[in-house]
């Protein structure tokens, strides 16, 4: 007799709140490995790590023999996941954290969500909607405030390539996304060949830059704290979680304490001064998202 899985939403929140608390460190973690290792070494050290972790955890789920089948199946799109993400989205994104404050990168990096909504469009063929628009342009507009520090009506870009780079992670990170939405099954089983897809091509990038020292202790201590939480606990926990509940809802507007927190461990750890223009522009980034999820509209019915 099959047993069946009964929801713990106590327990499905604690897993939601444990995953969001690790998202909200990686930041700080992002920006304090770099002063220790390369971008490069940094993504290539993490993404073993991560590797490592999801093949523990498909042993033991016991799903080594789903691997095989996986892979035969789309054996093509692993190998574009895995150039996408680890390789390329990362590589991108912590060159834009090696040359801009973290409290800049972390705000930009959440406009993701839009973006995703707004090529769905043309990939998957989904319907644009009126509030995709009204919330790319407040997004957007956030992106600009943050971008100029503060001074949007003077477009002086403090840091063009660095603003360039974290915008362009968005856009790799909504195409590994999209190319997601072709594959079924196991999560950590697809996320494991992914990884095993990306990490020739970090091992190519190494050998052909020569971007391999060997770090010190505290570079080591970063990279596998990013490829551990980053890559890995979190997503296991988040995942959990929404297994647990009985309504993803439940959860789902959890997320919105990651970028506030974020900002508090950047404050706390790596000891940058927090910006007006951030916090102005992180909260019309947040509210974006809001509404092109339908939060704000919720939460507008139930007043």
């Amino acid at each position: 007799m099959t047993t069946l899985s009964v929801p713990d939403n106590r327990r499905a929140v604690m897993l939601a709140l444990a995953a969001v608390l690790c998202w909200s460190t990686v930041a700080s973690a992002f920006k304090l490995s770099l002063q220790y290792v390369s971008p490069l070494q940094l993504v290539s050290i993490a993404a073993a790590v991560s590797t490592l972790l999801m093949a523990a955890v498909v042993s033991k789920q016991g799903e080594w023999s789903g691997l095989g089948r996986a892979w035969r199946r789309n054996w093509r799109w692993y190998l574009a996941l895995g150039f996408c993400n680890p390789f390329f989205y990362y590589l991108v994104l912590f060159n834009a954290y090696d040359l801009l404050p973290a409290q800049q990168v972390l705000p930009l990096n959440y406009t993701w969500g839009v973006l995703l909504a707004l090529l769905s469009v043309p990939v998957l063929g989904h319907q644009l909607r009126t509030r995709d628009l009204v919330a790319a342009l407040v997004c957007y507009s956030g992106v600009l405030v943050i971008a100029t520090g503060g001074n949007p009506l003077e477009l002086e870009f403090a840091d063009p390539l660095g603003v360039g780079l974290a915008l362009f992670s968005t856009l790799i990170w909504c195409c590994f996304w999209l190319l997601n939405t072709r594959i079924g099954g196991s999560a950590p089983v697809n996320l494991l060949l992914t990884f095993l897809c990306g990490l020739p091509w970090l091992a190519g990038a190494l050998l052909m830059w020569g971007d391999w020292h060997w770090p010190p202790l505290a570079g080591w201590a970063g990279a596998v704290y990013v490829g551990l939480f980053e890559m890995g606990i979190a997503f296991l926990l988040w995942q959990g979680a929404l297994m647990a509940c009985d309504n993803a809802a439940r959860i789902s507007n959890l997320i919105y304490l990651s970028p506030p927190l974020s900002l508090v461990f950047i404050a706390l750890l790596v000891g940058e001064t927090i910006q007006m223009a951030t916090i102005v522009g992180l909260v019309l980034i947040m509210l974006g998202v809001a509404v092109q999820q339908g939060a704000l509209r919720r939460w507008l019915l139930k007043r």
